[in-house]
């Protein structure tokens, strides 16, 4: 069964009850989690019960290898990862033997993060499961649990293999939260082309989460990768050390002025405060008839400049927006009912309108200390935390930058439970983490959440919304945009996201490059027969019958047999590209930093690249894919490093098609050719580019499959007539349809690449590739074909309200374009679609 109800709704103690009563009869019962975090704080609850018939334990990479015998002989309630599953459990099943007989119950938690190509290998992960408990004569219950699984009964049938029951009524009690959309402002810097820079969202988020600590408001910041978990910390912590300092220099000068006493110096920061309204409306958000693209005049502690925030079915530009959301946090306010219903556009009664006169008691509390308009000047706080003139407090705010910290994979066991542990007691108030912190992991007494970037999917929004107010209290959560097609088209259209049920979770068990490696580990755990290829799927005997013609397995009268003498699961990398492990070496002392897949190298270890490892920054001296190691050694860029590659694609085969306006829309397997060429410096925090690199890396070759759509030279030739770049216009409606994809598909846009051409040579005509960036596909372009309409409808509308001339990140530039983003048409493109989207017209 599957039980798909609300964050905090009690999906644990569902599960739990009936674990532990099978733990009491002498079962055993095995927990599955994506990450170590959750099944850490899994077995703090479980210990915390106090019950001595339950010998719970942690069984994955961080387990010390002393206790794990005791775990394998002893523990009757295992909390795992599909990694040691896949690659310890299932292939020493024989050691296992003792608990897979007496196996009752298999708990597979947050299961919506099972997606993709990663989710593709889980379900093969799990069916092998089935087939091992099977041979030791027990049939578990499987009982999945997610927030966020959209038609959960066919999701789950998917994974497991199995019929599922769904439980999906929700009458858990909710505290309501306020929904941010946050667009950061327009810069006066200019990108490729002359297209206008906005100030990056991990800026944004540092500038928040530094505000939100001050005013003791308990955060997460949802960073989208390691390194901007890493940079948006360290940024966080040094905007709190300028407040530390500025206290300091105003406590030292308060002691040369007897007469300015307590009250005289709160006094005079509420009255500061004051000005902080005013302030916001004429920097975050211009004045009447002021250009929206020129900076105006800084405070003089005015921190950068800041974008302006809006209720989610509002403006994301509103002028009262910074106001808003201040308010929303001090006050703990909520804009919206607890199903995160967008609210009216008007202001809500509840909400601070900032054209009124200033409210005293407000200014004199924490609204004075976390003004997010970014205008509050530090000397001014006046947290009753920290007053100016005690100094075992003021001791307290020269500790406040150890409040916050970063949190992401690679850490240490021992530091990310601690780090855990004092984001729930309080010593630590902000967190800026991965999507390692997005799932389950019980971190009560949350008030806010930043999200900065589309998180990929409706249901890791929601996911990530949902770790603020746990314990029924209201919450405040912002999505702050970045400057790309699909954050954009978000803010200004809040009705994609609210109201809308969470995406279909798309995963593909019968990929042959995901089913070839498990038949091969299957039959290295116990000969595979003829009774088990059901298990497998419809494909299998294709596959297996592949395997025996490469030499992986041998046919014999009684089965399939593992030929090898190497490890079977070493030819299933679950989570990664592939390929051999890319060693990251400190030039200088030798120290392993960590690993890189070799696909991924070419992109993040590249020679030049900045490299982020707990806090520390490297460059890459050199990266040598023959020995498999990348050198580096400490330095302190201001920048950050942006891979850039070329792309060739080629038709294998259709496997479908059907019209699409005057043009076709095809869905197939493709063979793409990519090399990186060069890459980007971007000034960390304006996003300036700085610089364009040449690299010289090999060039790699992916066969996968691909949606795409052609236009005959007939249609398009009136285009070229009235002067659009039919190559810019094509260039320019691939980029936007890879940044709106992921509205419509479990996907990021780096799982997906595209190619676009005026005359491609398979197809003869101007074509449009968009392709899954894994070998074999994960089923992003499939869905892409299925949903063509919508999502090109979206890719128009997202061109069309853009308010640039030309084409900026957040309409059609890719940061990833092979070919410095250049042609691009953006009015072409606008055109184009709306020649694919018209319908065939029809005689009489």
């Amino acid at each position: 069964m599957i039980i798909s109800t609300g964050t905090a709704s009690g999906k644990s103690l569902a599960y739990l009850t009936p674990a532990v009563a099978a733990c009491f009869d002498g079962g055993t019962v095995l927990y599955l989690t994506p990450t170590k975090a959750l099944a850490a704080d899994q077995l703090r609850g479980l210990r915390e019960l106090r019950i001595t018939q339950v010998r719970a334990a942690c069984f994955d990479g961080d387990t010390p290898f002393e206790e794990r015998t005791w775990i394998r002989q002893h523990a009757n309630y295992v909390l795992t990862n599909p990694d040691m599953l896949h690659r310890s459990l299932l292939p020493r099943h024989s050691q296992w033997s003792s608990f897979f007989r007496r196996l009752r119950m298999i708990v597979v938690d947050e299961c919506h993060g099972y997606r993709g190509v990663f989710g593709s290998h889980v379900a093969q992960i799990l069916r092998r499961l089935r087939r091992v408990c099977s041979r030791y004569g027990s049939r578990p219950t499987f009982i999945l649990a997610s927030a966020t699984a959209s038609e959960p009964g066919v999701f789950a049938k998917r994974l497991t293999g199995l019929e599922m029951d769904e439980v999906t009524t929700d009458a858990s009690p909710k505290g309501s939260t306020t929904i941010a959309l946050w667009e950061p402002p327009l810069t006066e810097l200019r990108g490729e082309g002359g297209a206008p820079v906005r100030r990056t969202a991990t800026a944004e988020a540092a500038d928040l989460l530094a505000d939100l600590v001050l005013a003791n408001v308990r955060t997460l910041a949802f960073i989208r990768s390691r390194r901007g978990a890493e940079t948006v910390a360290m940024s966080a912590r040094a905007k709190l050390q300028d407040v530390a300092f500025s206290l300091s220099a105003h406590h030292a000068g308060s002691h040369r002025h007897p007469h300015s006493g307590p009250s005289h110096a709160r006094h005079a920061a509420a009255s500061h405060a004051h000005s902080a309204p005013a302030a916001s409306t004429e920097r975050g958000t211009p004045q009447a008839g002021a250009d929206p693209s020129m900076p105006h005049e800084p405070h003089p502690h005015a921190r950068p400049d800041r974008g302006s925030a809006g209720a989610s079915a509002g403006d994301a530009s509103s002028p009262k927006a910074a106001t808003d959301l201040s308010t929303a946090v001090t006050r703990g306010a909520a804009a919206h009912p607890s199903d995160l219903s967008p609210a009216p556009a008007e202001n809500p009664s509840n909400m601070a309108d900032p054209h009124a006169a200033p409210d005293m008691d407000a200014a004199a509390g924490p609204a004075a200390t976390a003004d997010l308009s970014g205008t509050a000047d530090p000397a001014a706080v006046t947290d009753p935390a920290v007053p100016l003139r005690d100094g075992a407090e003021l001791q307290d705010a020269a500790e406040l930058p150890d409040k916050i910290a970063a949190y992401r994979a690679g850490y240490l066991a021992e530091d990310r439970r601690l780090l855990e542990k004092a984001l729930r007691s309080g010593t630590i108030m902000g967190l800026a983490t991965t999507n390692a912190l997005e799932l389950g992991v019980d971190v009560s007494g949350l008030d806010a959440v930043l999200i900065a970037g589309w998180p990929g999917t409706r249901a890791s929004l929601w996911q990530q919304a949902g770790r603020a107010g746990r314990a029924g209290q209201d919450a405040l959560a912002v999505l702050i945009a970045r400057d790309d097609p699909l954050d954009t088209y978000i803010v200004h259209h809040p009705d994609a996201l609210f109201g809308q049920p969470v995406e279909a979770i798309v995963l593909d068990p019968d990929n042959p490059y995901v089913l070839g490696p498990h038949l091969c580990a299957a039959a290295a755990e116990i000969p595979l027969t003829e009774d088990d290829l059901p298990t497998f799927g419809d494909t299998a005997a294709d596959v297996l019958a592949d395997l025996v013609s490469q030499g992986l397995l041998r046919r014999r009268p009684n089965g399939w047999f593992w030929t090898k003498r190497e490890r079977a699961t070493d030819l299933a990398d679950i989570r990664g590209g592939g390929g051999t492990l890319i060693q990251v070496v400190e030039s200088s002392t030798g120290r392993l930093l960590g690993s890189v897949d070799e696909p991924s190298a070419h992109t993040t270890v590249h020679t030049g690249a900045v490299y982020l490892h707990q806090g520390e920054t490297f460059l890459v001296e050199h990266l040598d894919l023959e020995a498999g190691v990348a050198l580096v050694s400490g330095a302190a860029p201001d920048y950050s490093t942006f891979a850039r590659d070329i792309t060739d694609i080629s038709i294998i085969s259709a496997h479908r098609s059907h019209p699409l306006g005057p043009g076709t829309l095809h869905f197939g397997e493709v063979e793409v050719t990519r090399q990186v060429v060069s890459y980007l410096k971007r000034r960390i925090q304006s996003g300036e580019m700085v610089g364009d690199e040449p690299l010289d890396l090999p060039p790699r070759t992916l066969r996968t499959r691909a949606v795409w759509w052609t236009l005959p030279a007939e249609v398009v030739a009136p285009l070229a007539e009235q002067g659009f770049d039919l190559g810019g216009s094509a260039h320019a409606a691939e980029h936007a349809a890879i940044g709106l994809l992921p509205l419509f598909a479990t996907c990021d846009r780096w799982d997906i690449g595209g190619v676009s051409t005026e005359l491609h040579a398979d197809t003869g005509q101007l074509t449009v590739f968009v392709y899954d960036g894994h070998a074999g596909g994960a089923g992003f372009a499939e869905r892409g074909y299925a949903r063509a309409t919508d999502w090109l409808t979206a890719t128009r509308e997202a061109i069309a309200s853009c308010e640039c001339d030309r084409g900026c990140p957040s309409c059609i530039q890719s940061p990833k374009c092979g070919n410095g983003n250049d042609p691009l048409d953006k009015r072409g493109a606008i055109h184009l679609l709306d020649t694919l989207l018209t319908p065939p017209s029809t005689s009489t």
